[in-house]
């Protein structure tokens, strides 16, 4: 299976005029930790997914790309 969660949470963050600063702010990261996240450099924590899913309204499958049902 492709991961895909970089690209997932690259998108969403984009189709909601979000910089990388502003989110990694509103998630309370470090931009460069959020970065990393995106770029599928290292793997966020299963509860910083769950708010990262609740965030954005979708489910961490979508985010996980297990299911397209944004």
């Amino acid at each position: 299976m492709k991961i895909i969660l970089g690209e997932r949470l690259k998108e969403l963050r984009e189709d909601r005029g979000y910089t990388q600063k502003q989110l990694s702010d509103k998630l309370g990261l470090n931009s460069v930790t959020y970065l990393h996240y995106e770029k599928e450099q290292r793997e966020p924590p299963l509860s910083l997914l769950a708010e990262i899913a609740a965030f954005y309204g979708v489910s961490v499958d979508y985010l996980l790309g297990l299911n397209d049902d944004g």
